[in-house]
């Protein structure tokens, strides 16, 4: 009979969990459903389904009991440059022995509107291997060239043989450094290993518009008069009369061997023509105060970004790209973590910042705004923890960590997965880059230890194959939707993990720290000595 009652209460106890599992994703879900419909036409940067969105969220902070984060309430302001292409205004040539050779925007290459263009350029063309200096491992492949004036034209990626973590940094920052050259652009062939999107349905974008933040002192790119992105498999054009074909650069590539680098016979020849306009958007911020009477003036920051690409060129009669995993789920966690604080009375002993950013998808410039103009005293921050498509495709088993190496903030994250029987895993894609390509990564270059989550797999696996198969028929598509499988349960566990780590570091009794033989402590170390 006793075991019969304990029988029962452990099912009575496993049936109680399981309605707590469903309750929490339906929750989840229903953000996503709002979030996502089509009403909000994509929630592209600056528009009113953007508006919309931002209203949304800041009204759950609310419910949930945060105070107003964001300057002017719970919003804070971000001002835009906005550019488009008039592409029937525009060409791209090559010119070589006084000829010109066309190359065909769209199907062979994209103007970027990321860069403030020049309406005509002409200029020599040099080819520079991956165009990258990381003086920490002596690699530089700019070292000897003459760049003065003249086109870099680049494989993206880099050597194998360069931490993932630090050669996505490096990609980051090319410009910074090709710039010191004298280079005038950039011309980039995309390597076929870390594209996410195949060319035919990522050259649609070039038609939406590309933001830069209107404050001149965060615009990373000032100074590019040119910048060019080549269709890979239309590459061997560039390469015509130099000696080498795009084949042989990209074997050496895949080889992990060193690059040639080469002067092009020939010149690119570039007329843009720009439509511009000022926009504004919103970053969304709640704050749960602190109690501990000596850390409570310290913050954890926790991040997701509430923006997607809005409506664009027709994908299979579909021009809204609604970005329900992109990333109307890391919202909804934003907004279940805050919901589930303040349903329990939840307090910790530091302050935790909820933030909402605008802009990701042009380029992390809601988050860069906010890292630069923080609502909250700059060095008061102490951690950031981000999530970004997270992607609850199958069971939660194991979690995918950006910044897993870098700081003890993977100490408290493992202290709270491993008695949930989560494995905690470091990119098995770093060819990806997407260690600088989510929000966790404006705070580190500000000396903020970091991490960004998202479901894990084992590379080649099954789940592996599942994830790549979404990337390529739903990142950046329409049908990123509200018309997709997705596991609910995983959903949830994810979110009990996010919420358990966010009470962790909120709670240490230390700071967190870089770890010493990080490379990104620099950043840190050069923001507590900047006065």
């Amino acid at each position: 009979m006793r075991f019969r009652r304990l029988g029962a209460l452990l099912v009575s106890i496993a049936c109680a969990s399981l309605v707590l599992v469903a309750a929490d994703a339906d929750r989840w879900w229903s953000h996503i459903k709002f979030l996502a419909d089509d009403a909000l036409e994509g929630r592209d940067t600056g528009s009113a389904g953007h508006r919309k969105a931002a209203e949304y969220i800041a009204s759950g902070f609310q419910r949930a009991g945060l105070k107003p984060g964001g300057g002017s309430g719970f919003i804070q302001a971000v001002k835009f440059r906005s550019r488009r292409i008039i592409e029937e205004k525009s060409s791209l040539e090559l010119i070589r022995d006084g000829k010109a050779e066309r190359i065909m925007l769209g199907d062979e290459a994209t103007f970027s509107m990321r860069i403030d263009p020049s309406p005509k350029v002409q200029a020599p063309v040099v080819f520079v291997g991956y165009g990258l200096t990381v003086p920490e491992l002596k690699y530089d492949d700019l070292a000897g060239l003459d760049l003065k004036g003249k086109v870099a034209l680049l494989l993206t990626g880099g050597p194998s043989n360069i931490p993932g973590p630090l050669l996505a940094h490096y990609q980051s920052v090319r410009w910074s450094i090709l710039k010191t050259t004298g280079a005038v652009g950039t011309i980039s062939i995309s390597n076929p290993k870390g594209m996410d999107i195949p060319w035919e349905r990522s050259m649609l974008a070039r038609f939406m518009p590309a933001l830069t933040l209107a404050d001149p002192a965060l615009d990373e790119t000032a100074g590019q008069q040119i910048a060019v992105t080549v269709n890979p498999a239309r590459a061997e054009k560039f390469f015509a009369g130099s000696g080498h074909t795009f084949k042989e650069i990209l074997g050496l590539s895949d080889q992990g061997k060193p690059l040639p680098r080469f002067p092009i016979p020939a010149s690119v020849a570039a007329t843009v023509t720009v439509a511009t306009q000022d926009i504004e958007s919103q970053n969304v911020a709640g704050i749960l105060p602190g109690t501990d009477p000596t850390l409570k003036d310290e913050y954890v920051v926790i991040s997701a970004h509430l923006d997607h690409v809005g409506v664009g060129e027709p994908i299979k009669g579909d021009r809204i790209f609604n970005g329900a995993m992109d990333n109307a789920s890391g919202i909804a966690t934003l907004l279940e973590t805050a919901a589930a604080i303040g349903e329990a009375k939840k307090t910790f002993k530091r302050s935790v910042v909820f933030l909402a950013v605008t802009a990701e998808e042009k380029g992390l410039l809601g988050s860069r705004y906010y890292a630069a103009h923080p609502t909250v005293p700059a060095r008061a921050i102490v951690a950031n923890l981000n999530t970004d498509m997270f992607l609850p495709l199958f069971p939660l088993r194991s979690v995918i960590v950006q910044g897993l190496e870098e700081s003890d903030l993977a100490a408290d994250l493992r202290r709270v997965a491993d008695p949930m029987g989560i494995k905690v895993l470091s990119d098995p894609e770093p060819e990806r880059n997407a260690f600088i390509r989510s929000d966790q990564y404006s705070f580190i270059k500000r000396g903020v230890p970091a991490l960004s989550l998202k479901v894990g797999f084992d590379k080649g696996s099954p789940e592996h194959e599942t994830v790549k198969r979404w990337r390529t028929e739903r990142y950046h598509a329409p049908s990123d939707d509200l018309n997709q499988p997705v596991d609910l349960k995983a959903a949830a566990d994810f979110n009990r993990l996010y919420l358990s780590v966010v009470e962790a570091v909120a709670n240490r009794p230390t700071r967190p720290q870089w770890n010493a033989d990080s490379f990104f402590r620099r950043f840190a170390v050069a923001q507590t000595s900047s006065p």
